[in-house]
């Protein structure tokens, strides 16, 4: 009897989890790992990973886990060069198993950019978590700001690229 009830529950415990993944893997999404800390962003539209529901969610901790790459910018809205440190967007899209074409990106204050993906694979576009080896607070554009290399290229000093540099980033829509 004792035999019978924990082979029941060994079974139980281990049909739970694959309950779950396999309904991620019908609606055609991969899982991420959940996110332990505060949530910071959000990726929803065209995305096949996911960790709540049908969007991606990440915190601070899931973020810094992503290869980071980083670069030494001015940019039109502060003043000198700074040492920027974060993921490349592409890098993050393609975590997140972007499928689209474009993303919509949605800042705190409000502020919608419209973005072609095909910038960041043009340009190595970041998702800025550090500025000056420090994290960014939200009254200095942070925590996440999209940001070109600005002073790398000047094709990137138009003010059609500067309006794609969306700061205080909460969540993307890929389209």
């Amino acid at each position: 009897m004792v035999k019978a009830l924990l082979l029941g529950w060994t079974m139980l415990a281990f049909s739970i989890p694959h309950t779950g993944l396999a309904d991620a893997a019908e609606a055609g999404v991969d899982k991420l790992a959940t996110p332990d800390g505060p949530v910071i962003l959000k990726i929803d539209g065209e995305v096949t990973a996911a960790n709540v529901e049908e969007e991606a969610h990440f915190d601070r901790e899931m973020l810094g886990a992503l290869p980071q790459h980083a670069f030494t910018t001015g940019t039109p809205w502060t003043e000198g060069a700074s040492h920027y440190r974060g993921p490349l967007m592409r890098t993050l899209l393609e975590h997140a198993g972007a499928e689209g074409n474009t993303i919509n990106v949605a800042a705190l204050n409000g502020y919608e950019a419209e973005i072609p993906i095909e910038d960041f694979y043009d340009y190595d576009v970041i998702l800025a978590l550090e500025r000056d080896g420090q994290a960014i607070p939200i009254r200095e554009y942070g925590p996440l700001w999209v940001l070109y290399p600005f002073d790398h290229d000047e094709a990137l000093l138009s003010e059609r690229m500067r309006f794609r540099a969306v700061w205080q980033v909460m969540h993307i829509n890929v389209r």
